[in-house]
């Protein structure tokens, strides 16, 4: 979920076994490692191999469905298969079950259900979930899917995009409503954006789901990129925005190791 285009990426120009499906590699890390998805020309110039030949690569990486074409066909953006695939590694990464204690260590410091969420296009996805074990509360299962207008890790991620990818992903509006609480309209979020930047929170009270409360706080990863969230959530009335705000060095704690297990150093330090 990286938000860092890269200028260049190297290439074996010796036609060695496994070359081209390296370079086509290369390409496909370069469109989706870019901030913007780039053009046939970004990437010809980053790659350094002939135009024709990256559009060759282009065009079978899009045929695989790893890459797609945008509607006017000049920029290339990460296609759903590989959407996928990314969300089913990190669902079976070994990695998995360190984050997993960190949720549940988390979970048992607070007591309210906790979220490890990332951005998949234009939704936010729950990779991890581990819930409370008080009577009432939230049910929703790993892998489910929530928009991203109106929910606090929506609206976290949102926040730390690009006009571009903003308009790429929700367009002008109106965006659809599920409460009364929800903002529909592009400069209502505009402005719940700007102070989700400042402070480094996202709240949803009772705008996706009646009578519940979320609070979103980021995972970075080593170049300080938002690459996920970690987000607690309850039902109201037991759960409120200023309880929500008590658990935040506990999510904040929680967020750093995740992060550590991001990297294999990371990782290493953390067990």
């Amino acid at each position: 979920m990286a938000f860092h285009s890269p200028k260049s990426f190297e290439l074996s120009e010796r036609p060695t076994a496994g070359s081209s499906a390296l370079r086509a590699f290369a390409v496909l890390e370069f469109v989706a490692s870019a901030d913007t998805p780039p053009t046939l020309e970004e990437v010809t110039r980053a790659s350094g191999l002939p135009k024709p030949t990256v559009f060759r690569i282009l065009a079978l990486l899009a045929r695989g469905g790893l890459v797609q074409r945008e509607a006017r066909g000049k920029r290339y953006a990460v296609g759903q298969r590989m959407s996928a695939l990314s969300l089913q590694v990190q669902r079976t990464s070994p990695l998995r079950a360190q984050r997993r204690a960190v949720l549940e260590r988390l979970v048992a410091e607070i007591g309210e259900t906790c979220n490890f969420t990332v951005l998949d296009r234009n939704e936010v996805v729950y990779l991890d979930r581990v819930e409370t074990q008080a009577n009432v509360r939230l049910h929703m299962e790993i892998g489910s899917r929530v928009p991203l207008h109106c929910t606090a890790s929506g609206k976290l991620f949102l926040a730390h995009l690009s006009e571009a990818q903003l308009d790429r992903l929700l367009g002008p509006g109106p965006y659809k409503r599920y409460t009364a609480r929800t903002t529909v309209v592009r400069e209502g979020l505009a402005r719940e954006l700007q102070k989700i930047r400042a402070s480094g929170t996202s709240t949803d009270v009772g705008e996706f789901l009646e009578g519940s409360v979320c609070l979103a706080v980021p995972v970075r990863d080593a170049k300080n990129r938002v690459c996920a969230a970690i987000a607690v959530h309850g039902p109201t009335p037991r759960m409120t925005l200023k309880k929500a705000y008590g658990f935040l060095p506990a999510l904040h704690e929680a967020a750093a190791a995740i992060a550590g297990t991001l990297s294999p150093a990371g990782a290493a330090r953390s067990q």
